[in-house]
């Protein structure tokens, strides 16, 4: 046990996945504290051109936590629209599913890609899988999702994030769903200390980033670059 802990390569793996954890708490902290201090409201990117996009973020997160990315996206000529009652997205996933299809049906929105983060990219398949029948979407991008779930999740006793077990029915019952699969990009890094299952998803584009964390892979350039490309692809199939 010893021999394998002071193994050269297994410590320097160790030592750099620590780092990347670190990284990623400093980003999310970084990242909650302008979302908090935000000033920007939800009708602030919806002008644009291109194909509507519909921004999900994950457990925990309001919409400005992922206004880095959702600026980009405007700039690149996309409409952006949040769903504020969504609010920090604590809700199950099929109320939450049911409050985005909502949102898509009175803003009359069509050709619509969703990019989401994490507990968000559950929410985008379960939307579209179950809560679509008009198919306003034409595809996702999500980042750092947990389709197969987290084996963290079990020992929290906050349902909100125990809902994200492997275990979970709700969760299961979507893994075995593949009907929108292929219409999904999934991108993810090598290390998610909060997934640590991975976020690959049968059937659908899976794209694995050189880089660890769970949510600075957010604002990592690469990451950006492949959303951008993913949003493209999205919007020219639905054509």
């Amino acid at each position: 046990m010893i021999r394998r802990l002071l193994n050269p390569r297994l410590l320097s793996r160790h030592l750099r996945e620590a780092w990347w954890w670190l990284l990623d708490y400093v980003y999310a902290a970084t990242g909650q504290t302008h979302a908090f201090l935000s000033r920007a409201r939800p009708t602030d990117f919806r002008s644009g051109t291109k194909a509507p996009i519909v921004i999900i973020p994950g457990v925990y997160e309001s919409w400005q936590f992922m206004r880095p990315l959702i600026e980009i996206l405007h700039g690149h000529g996309h409409p952006v629209h949040v769903v504020a009652k969504l609010g920090r997205n604590r809700r199950s996933l099929a109320d939450a599913a049911a409050t985005v299809a909502a949102y898509l049906e009175r803003e009359n929105l069509n050709g619509v890609v969703i990019v989401a983060h994490s507990k968000g990219g559950l929410i985008g398949k379960l939307l579209m899988t179950t809560d679509d029948p008009g198919r306003r979407v034409s595809g996702m991008t999500a980042i750092s999702a947990p389709f197969g779930g987290s084996r963290y999740a079990r020992y929290w006793v906050v349902p909100s994030i125990r809902a994200f077990a492997p275990a979970n029915v709700a969760l299961h019952d979507l893994g075995l769903d593949h009907r929108v699969n292929d219409r999904i990009t999934s991108i993810y890094g090598v290390f998610d200390p909060h997934v640590p299952e991975g976020s690959e998803l049968v059937g659908a584009r899976n794209i694995q980033l050189r880089v660890g964390g769970h949510f600075r892979i957010l604002g990592d350039p690469a990451a950006v670059r492949a959303v951008l490309d993913a949003v493209t692809d999205a919007a020219e199939s639905a054509v």
